[in-house]
């Protein structure tokens, strides 16, 4: 019964973190579009602004996995 409890748990913290992580994902998701409309004064809404936007998310997206894998490798060989 104790087993069930722990991955009860556990799957409870993951949801929690989940749900955590969304909405900062969203808080960024503003935050990433006011600066670029900052830099780039475009109209609302245009194709161009769009394409940039998809382009720097995808950037930091590659950056932010890149260094995790990195720390998970780093951290396995030390195991």
């Amino acid at each position: 019964m104790s087993n069930l409890k722990e991955g009860f748990r556990n799957k409870l913290l993951s949801y929690i973190t989940a749900a955590f992580g969304l909405v900062a994902g969203l808080a960024w998701n503003d935050a990433i579009k006011s600066l670029i409309e900052y830099f780039f004064p475009l109209e609302k809404n245009t194709i161009l602004l769009k394409f940039i936007y998809a382009i720097l998310i995808t950037l930091v997206f590659v950056f932010v996995t890149l260094y995790l894998l990195k720390i998970f490798e780093k951290k396995e060989k030390d195991d």
